[in-house]
């Protein structure tokens, strides 16, 4: 039997011939877009850019034709109170303060209700009724404002009239409340108590909450499940739920969309038109007869006036443009932060 010698073993290769393994180089990928997507960019873009230059030449416009009206009546146009061009009488003190006080009636009436409808629909309302309450909402703001106008003179006004008189003689002591008239006499004036801002604030505000609560429902809709799912998993109600997840995450749609109420408010036409006693009237007293807004100035003097009644009136229209288009700025910047679920408390 012989014996084989062991052989030695064989010795590891050197690490440094070793061959590294590839590594995986990232692809450069080429955006092709399809035939179909150029087009829709280009016809989007070119759409966005019409828009854009048709606004600036509305409001390019409007300060042109402002020019000869603010260089004659200078900051007086905006501290005089009558408005009178016949004779030399030009001034949007009592316009402006019509206007915000009608915005004002109908932002206190309408955001209430347009969140808690805003809330019932998204948290509340069964699938197919919420279905059904989303279209309602879109058609009440479709319905032209002549509609509502013509609502509130036949119908609200007159309804009006008693819940004016008795909010005088109870809450007359708030100048806000005060009508120049006695309330308490055994035949009231009813006539003092038509044609207000009150009664064209609530007008309004039925045409505000549409828009109102469209914005907040789309908001309250995207709120986070995950986030919903754990607070009910933690122990909290449904409300708790709302409180603490939902409302925090829609902070910017309920701001947003009220702004946005806010500048269909302040715009309104012939509505209010319909409604108001029209009076150049420095006064906060929104029961009693006589207001003025912007824009029923525009609609109700436009026919009538000269040229430089028409120069006064493309003023205020100027007035109104640059006031809408801040309120609706601010409205479509707190809109587009409105993303809030990493706020949100559990």
């Amino acid at each position: 039997m012989s014996l084989e010698k062991p052989q030695d073993p064989v010795p590891d290769p050197e690490p440094d011939l070793v061959p590294e393994p590839e590594q995986d180089q990232p692809r450069q990928l080429a955006a092709a877009r399809s035939l179909q997507d150029r087009i829709f960019r280009g016809g989007s873009l070119s759409v966005g850019i019409l828009v854009m230059v048709i606004f600036g030449s509305i409001g390019f416009f409007l300060a042109l034709q402002s020019i000869p009206t603010l260089s004659r009546y200078g900051w007086g146009f905006f501290t005089e109170s009558d408005w009178q061009p016949e004779r030399d009488a030009v001034g949007m003190s009592a316009v402006l303060l019509g206007t915000f006080l009608v915005g004002l009636i109908a932002m206190i009436t309408a955001f209430p209700l347009a969140l808690a409808c805003a809330l019932y629909i998204s948290e509340y309302a069964a699938p197919g009724l919420r279905k059904s309450l989303v279209a309602m909402i879109d058609l009440m703001a479709a319905v032209p404002s002549i509609i509502y106008g013509l609502w509130g003179f036949f119908l609200l006004g007159p309804q009006l009239i008693p819940i004016a008189h008795w909010l005088h003689q109870n809450l007359g002591f708030i100048p806000f409340f005060r009508v120049e008239t006695d309330p308490n006499e055994p035949v009231w004036a009813q006539s003092q108590y038509t044609g207000s801002a009150f009664a064209a604030g609530l007008v309004v505000a039925m045409m505000v909450i549409p828009i109102a609560c469209a914005v907040m429902q789309d908001v309250f809709s995207q709120a986070p499940a995950g986030e919903r799912e754990a607070a009910l998993a933690l122990g909290a109600t449904r409300w708790g739920m709302i409180r603490t997840v939902v409302l925090p995450f829609g902070r910017g749609g309920i701001v947003g969309g009220t702004m946005l109420g806010l500048g269909r408010a302040l715009g309104e036409t012939v509505a209010v038109l319909l409604i108001i006693g029209i009076a150049f009237d420095l006064k906060v007293r929104v029961l009693e007869v006589g207001t003025i807004t912007v824009s029923s100035l525009i609609a109700n003097r436009f026919g009538e006036a000269t040229a430089a009644q028409l120069a006064a009136l493309l003023t205020a229209g100027f007035v109104l443009f640059v006031i809408t288009v801040i309120v609706n700025t601010i409205a479509a910047i707190i809109v587009s932060r409105g993303r809030s679920g990493a706020s949100t408390e559990i």
